[in-house]
């Protein structure tokens, strides 16, 4: 294939930014250079994303701004959900696509791109039929300090608006083993922060003879000498136990931060969901954190405007809101998605009354979290250097329950990786301003 250069963009979550780094280290393994722009390249790839509507009209756009290049040889490639969730309609809807795979298929990529450079121009990868995890032997890491680890792939759950059963599979765990010889190598590499990845992470099991839990995971993993901070994502309620808390208030390393999506605050929609709790049972998990040790932050995942949801329904909600003071959450419109169960779901709520419900909870959202960072102004935290803000003269740190605090600092350069103690001065609804404590 001449140049052997790629461009790869991605859509998604962590686990796609992940996935991005296995093919990316698969590809440079495979003697193909990265480049910057699409233009440059010969082959384009875009790892997609099937959760929301808007996210897969946005590939199919970028796909038509390059339709003219397929005629000076350029390669396209749609990786990831949408890929495993179209299939080989993708051929159709854009013709000058000539590689669709789904991630189950990233260990397969060097025989993929063999057939590519063979003149196969509607080459797939869609197989979902294996018992493994997505491990590739290559990975190309985009963060010298913080790195990813994929110990769960798959979902067993079969919530009514989700399509990540179809797209990735059924639940894969990787051995305890495995996991933490990954681990011990980033360690050993420098790298001070892991955070352990899976559709439902916490419903890892061991499927080794060891049979850790993902408690025991956790424990074990935030044991690794080198390892500063240890986070996870996604967790789902109903798997969310006490031995999570437990492990995570015996040892510092695990962070102060804690993702559970709730996606409702009524029991009735949360059945009509299929999401296996309650909203009592949900609150049972919240009292565990609020209860516990040491002072979590906890953020959540919000679906306004799902078939049926009554404007009772969203009070319920709004409500859930004042009873958790969530630090944060995410927000979305419910969008019908193939192979969902919601999809012929009854009393759908029109769009201009989902678009109210979002503001009004994004405007609920934002006060809290003005009130509750304001709480932190005069404390003293430690945060992660991650870059700096050039025309602000600030450092952008991250503190372990998962807030930015940018602050100031006599050093201009040379702080980006370290840990360092800052004293929050400011604050706003997404951030913290302070000054370094030196």
């Amino acid at each position: 294939m001449p140049g052997k250069t790629f461009y790869i963009e991605t859509f998604g979550c962590q686990m796609n930014a992940h996935d991005s780094e296995k093919v990316v280290g698969t590809l440079l393994a495979e003697g193909y250079t990265q480049v910057a722009t699409p233009e440059e390249a010969h082959l384009v790839l875009y790892n997609t994303c099937s959760i929301r509507d808007k996210a897969e009209q946005k590939v199919f756009s970028r796909l038509q701004q390059f339709k003219r290049e397929a005629g000076k040889g350029k390669l396209f490639g749609v990786l990831g959900c949408v890929a495993q969730q179209e299939g080989e309609k993708i051929f159709e809807r854009a013709p000058h696509v000539t590689l669709v795979a789904g991630s189950a298929s990233y260990t397969k990529l060097p025989q993929l791109l063999v057939q590519l450079e063979a003149g196969n121009r509607r080459v797939t990868g869609l197989s979902l039929d294996t018992d493994e995890t997505f491990d590739t032997p290559f990975t190309r890491r985009d963060n010298p300090h913080r790195a990813y680890i994929t110990i769960i792939e798959g979902c067993d759950k079969s919530c009514a608006y989700c399509v990540v059963p179809f797209t990735r599979g059924p639940e894969r765990s990787r051995t305890g083993e495995s996991v933490m010889a990954e681990a011990r190598r980033l360690a050993e590499q420098g790298y001070t922060e892991i955070q352990l990845l899976g559709q439902n992470v916490n419903s890892y099991r061991d499927p080794s003879a060891a049979g850790w839990d993902f408690a025991t995971l956790l424990a074990r993993v935030a044991e690794i000498p080198g390892i500063r901070r240890v986070r996870y994502t996604t967790s789902h309620p109903r798997d969310f136990v006490r031995a999570i808390v437990e492990a995570m208030d015996a040892n510092p390393v695990l962070c102060d931060h804690v993702h559970l999506p709730v996606q409702s605050g009524s029991s009735r929609v949360l059945a009509a969901m299929d999401r296996l709790y309650t909203r009592d049972q949900y609150l049972e998990r919240i009292e565990l954190l609020k209860t516990a040790r040491r002072r979590y932050s906890i953020t959540t995942d919000i679906i306004v405007g799902f078939p049926g949801e009554t404007e009772e329904d969203f009070e319920r909600t709004l409500d859930l809101l004042d009873k958790v003071q969530y630090d944060s959450l995410f927000s979305f419109k419910y969008s019908p998605r193939p192979n969902t169960a919601a999809l012929s779901m009854p009393d759908r709520v029109p769009e201009e009354e989902k678009q109210r419900r979002l503001a009004i909870l994004q405007e609920k959202q934002r006060a809290i979290q003005i009130r509750r960072n304001a709480e932190l102004i005069g404390e003293v935290r430690e945060v992660l250097v991650e870059g700096r803000n050039v025309p602000l003269g600030q450092w952008i740190g991250r503190t372990s329950d998962n807030r930015t605090l940018n602050f100031t600092h006599s050093e201009t350069e040379g702080l980006v990786g370290r840990y360092l103690d800052v004293r929050v001065t400011r604050s706003g609804p997404n951030s913290l301003v302070g000054e370094a404590v030196v």
